[in-house]
């Protein structure tokens, strides 16, 4: 990206935000604090009345906006991919919500833009997997969003997993995410007084009440951290040969993958896990077409367990 785009680029990034901070414009480009400091003297020089506050960040002064913004290409069809995603993988309202922006973005398109996302929109599509579940047509995640805006307590239906019956619980909702074809919201459980990870597929009924909640929770990407360290979580290492990939790599989801590099004829896979020995058995499908490179606990768990297959399954004389 040259100066002048990225000039552009920051001062779009100055609108979206309240404040936003150096050190996430440089994140965003790459580029040094130094660079970004100048970039917004730049921006200065230029009229445009950015506020600066040492330790705090960068804002604009109120009721500055730019004309009207074009897209451009690429952007415009990450707009139709996000769409396709959406309607797919959210509930109704976030789809209708979602469906009215997409309106008011083509609003503004130049006509070529326009034609283009015409032209594409069979072109993409999203599927669902087989196992993901549907949230039964209701509007939990724009609740969901509304009390986590509101500080509101909400009171939902839940079929606990392990039980297998509902419970009426009342909650502060923390945040929601979606993992393994499935949407899970945390909130802080005032009948358990313990924060809670609550599937959506499993919410029967919610309701925003009309109680407010003033504690301050954490933030959803702290909480999930902290949540990941308390369960010590195990790094495995393993290698795979390309041409397994086709059969593993929807499994591996299941199993804490968390990145993939290419090593020639192989693939080297990393897994966060806090079940090593449920690995150690998933390994065992593919395990003549890859390796384990680390830990050496894994290594002995997988040795374990053929030796006691092959002691359980031998051929009779």
């Amino acid at each position: 990206m040259n100066r002048i785009d990225r000039i552009s680029a920051i001062l779009i990034q100055l609108q979206s935000r309240r404040v936003v901070k150096a050190g996430d414009i440089a994140s965003r480009f790459g580029i040094s604090l130094r660079t970004v400091y100048r970039d917004i003297r730049t921006l200065e020089e230029a009229g445009v009345p950015v506020i600066g506050e040492a330790g705090i960040g960068y804002s604009l002064v109120d009721g500055y906006r730019l004309p009207p913004i074009m897209f451009t290409r690429e952007e415009a069809t990450a707009f139709l991919t996000a769409e396709k995603f959406v309607e797919k993988l959210t509930d109704v309202s976030t789809t209708a919500h979602h469906r009215s922006a997409m309106y008011k973005i083509r609003a503004i398109l130049k006509t070529a833009e326009k034609d283009l996302l015409d032209t594409m929109e069979g072109s993409i599509e999203v599927l669902k997997s087989r196992s993901q579940r549907q949230i039964d047509n209701q509007d939990h995640i724009q609740t969901i969003l509304n009390g986590i805006i509101n500080k509101s307590v909400l009171c939902i239906e839940y079929l606990a997993g392990y039980m297998q019956t509902y419970s009426r619980r009342e909650i502060e909702p923390v945040g929601i995410f979606y993992l393994d074809s499935y949407w899970h919201l945390i909130a802080y459980c005032r009948l358990r007084s313990d924060y809670r990870d609550f599937r959506l597929d499993r919410i029967r009924e919610l309701n925003i009440t009309d109680s407010k909640f003033e504690g301050k929770h954490p933030l959803l990407k702290d909480y999930i951290a902290q949540t990941a360290s308390e369960h010590h979580l195990e790094t495995i290492i393993i290698r795979v040969d390309k041409k397994m990939l086709p059969y593993i790599n929807e499994q591996k989801y299941y199993n804490g993958f968390v990145s993939e590099v290419d090593a020639g004829d192989q693939v080297e896979m990393t897994f966060l896990t806090t079940s090593p020995g449920y690995i150690a058995r998933w390994f065992l499908m593919f395990g003549d077409q890859a390796e384990i490179i680390s830990p050496p606990d894994v290594i002995k768990r997988v040795t374990e367990l053929v030796e006691n297959i092959t002691r359980r399954n031998v051929l009779p004389v």
